[in-house]
């Protein structure tokens, strides 16, 4: 995993926008963000720690290509990249391929852009915004894990989604407050 500002240049949201200004572990901690390294080989019994000490029940594997989603792909990845939020943590662990989330600091509401690669595990806490989009290899796999029932209800950023209980919530646990 590598984290850096996004440059804000318009093109091609697969590209890199690298603006050569890299974010640290601290800073990512710090907006809630979490990420483990855990090699493909001999994985599972630390994704069941990880699971079993954050309370992930559920688990499922999703794959986005081009081949797999067919005449849905351009329209799945426009809505992955759409400025969104959750009321669950979002956790992805990549089985294969690659991709970038964007998601926003505070109280810079600045795009923070991070790499993810086979073996990066990437926890984004509840309420936080974010997005995501494949980079040019253009494809992933990734394991999903929840904390109840498989569920990915997007909350599109909007004056509602910015009053919403788990976004406050959000906010003040990174101590920004409402």
């Amino acid at each position: 995993m590598r984290a850096y500002y996004f440059d804000n240049i318009p093109g091609d949201q697969r590209l890199p926008h690298d603006s050569s200004r890299p974010v640290s572990t601290d800073t990512l901690n710090a907006i809630g963000l979490l990420h483990w390294q855990i090699p493909l080989d001999g994985n599972e019994a630390k994704i069941d720690q990880v699971a079993a000490e954050r309370g992930y029940k559920n688990r499922d594997t999703i794959s986005v290509t081009k081949e797999g989603l067919g005449e849905l792909y351009e329209t799945k990845i426009k809505g992955f990249f759409e400025e969104h939020m959750h009321e669950d943590e979002e956790i992805r662990y990549v089985l294969e391929g690659s991709g970038f989330f964007d998601v926003r600091e505070h109280p810079t509401d600045a795009w923070i852009r991070i790499h993810v690669l086979e073996g990066d595990l990437l926890v984004l806490p509840a309420g936080i915004y974010h997005r995501f989009t494949l980079d040019t290899e253009n494809k992933i796999k990734a394991l999903r894990l929840f904390k109840d029932e498989p569920k990915w209800v997007p909350h599109n950023r909007s004056a509602a989604t910015d009053s919403n209980s788990y976004r406050l919530d959000y906010l003040n646990s990174i101590g920004v407050g409402a």
